[in-house]
């Protein structure tokens, strides 16, 4: 399974430091996921991506792709046009990142039944 023991009690620096509980707040958000799929696609300009997602506001997208481009997983360019024209694209780690989420997409929907199921009882 996992790489790595965890002590028992877990100390919770440890746990607040943790690379993986780093990643899970990134893309654990509500919008995270959805945008980093999206660019998986092809690169977007800003108002692309805000037509693309409906109920995402221009401040909640903005603070999305910024920490997405403050972790090193989008690439903002912007055009030297009038007005300027902003585009975002995955790097290559931002890219390294759809084949986890994929797998965690079709974990989720294999096992949604059961999910549903237990959530009823």
């Amino acid at each position: 399974m996992l790489g790595t023991r965890l002590p028992m009690p877990v100390p919770a620096a440890e746990h607040e430091q943790c690379p993986v509980t780093d990643v899970l707040r990134r893309v654990g958000d509500k919008w995270t996921v959805l945008v980093v799929v999206l660019l998986g696609q092809r690169p977007f300009r800003f108002n692309e991506l805000q037509r693309g997602i409906e109920g995402i506001s221009q401040r909640m997208l903005t603070r999305t792709l910024r920490g997405l481009e403050t972790d090193g997983l989008v690439l903002r360019t912007v055009h030297p046009t009038v007005p300027p024209s902003v585009e975002y694209r995955l790097t290559p780690l931002g890219e390294s990142l759809l084949h986890p989420l994929s797998a965690l997409a079709d974990w989720a929907v294999a096992h949604q039944p059961e999910i549903a199921a237990a959530r009823a009882r």
